[in-house]
């Protein structure tokens, strides 16, 4: 059987060539923007770890580190413009469907657009946060954003219920990013053909423990809403930064925080891998 019939197998064949090399174009440099991302939290979370507790380990903390670079505001438009490609890739993938068996399947087509409409929100705050050259324009930490849609939230008819809801719904996703990581299911996605053994060995160890390390994260933000939800307390909700730090005030301390960090990095590199040699 052809190798490439099987990649392409449930993207629809009418998709144009030109779309499709676009759509790839842009997947590849989403996929690298997102690793900048991860590699920038992961190092101030691990700084946080360490006794820098002026770091701020979230997309604004990471922002305001790349600004503050030679060239800073070149950088930050060139990862908005990325994550643009990431969140239009994500789209084609609404629309055409995915590679894989399953590609056009009405599910894989609905988690595509919540994927876009995730990596839209991404890119439009990294856009802003470059085109205001300061925090203030990037709309202030992942904490106090998670507060204010808490609060708001809870405000609402049946508030509770859809704050638990939703809290328990990041807590669910965040152990199907675990258990996907630890079973290796990006695997179909790679050029495997392409790697050589060293290649896939290393991006196991970066897929494997970053998504873990991801997932582990998802969860603990799920956890913190499903509690500011029952105790009806949107201080309890938050962003990835507070999230982040209390892994340090575990019984394993900053070591656990340190770990988390790592796994961060380890994200990261695993999305220059899949930028690299993901099938698209």
């Amino acid at each position: 059987m052809n190798p490439s019939a099987v990649a392409g197998a449930g993207r629809a064949p009418t998709e144009p060539k030109a779309a499709a090399s676009t759509a790839e174009g842009a997947a590849r440099a989403g996929l690298a923007a997102r690793g900048v991302i991860y590699l920038l939290v992961g190092v101030l979370a691990l700084q946080i770890a360490f006794g820098d507790r002026h770091r701020q380990a979230d997309r604004p903390g990471a922002l305001a580190e790349l600004s503050d670079k030679p060239f800073g505001s070149v950088l930050l438009w060139a990862l908005g413009t990325g994550l643009v490609g990431m969140a239009l890739w994500r789209l084609s993938e609404a629309v055409f469907g995915s590679v894989g068996r399953d590609g056009r399947k009405p599910r894989k087509r609905l988690l595509a657009l919540v994927r876009c409409l995730f990596y839209g929100f991404v890119a439009y705050s990294v856009l802003l946060f470059a085109a205001s050259g300061d925090n203030g324009g990037g709309g202030g930490s992942t904490d106090e954003q998670s507060r204010d849609i808490t609060a708001t939230a809870l405000d609402l008819p049946a508030g509770q219920w859809i704050v638990g809801i939703g809290g328990a719904a990041i807590v669910v996703a965040g152990g199907w990013i675990g258990v996907r990581a630890m079973r290796r299911s990006y695997r179909g996605k790679l050029k495997l053909g392409e790697m050589s053994r060293t290649g896939q060995r290393l991006t196991d160890v970066t897929g494997v423990g970053g998504g873990v390390a991801r997932g582990l994260v998802f969860a603990a933000l799920g956890a913190f809403a499903v509690r500011a939800a029952v105790d009806y307390e949107p201080d309890r909700a938050k962003g990835l930064d507070d999230t982040l730090r209390s892994f340090a005030e575990t019984a394993l301390g900053p070591w656990l925080l340190a770990a988390v960090a790592f796994g961060l990095l380890l994200f990261g590199l695993f999305s220059f891998a899949m930028a690299w040699r993901r099938r698209v």
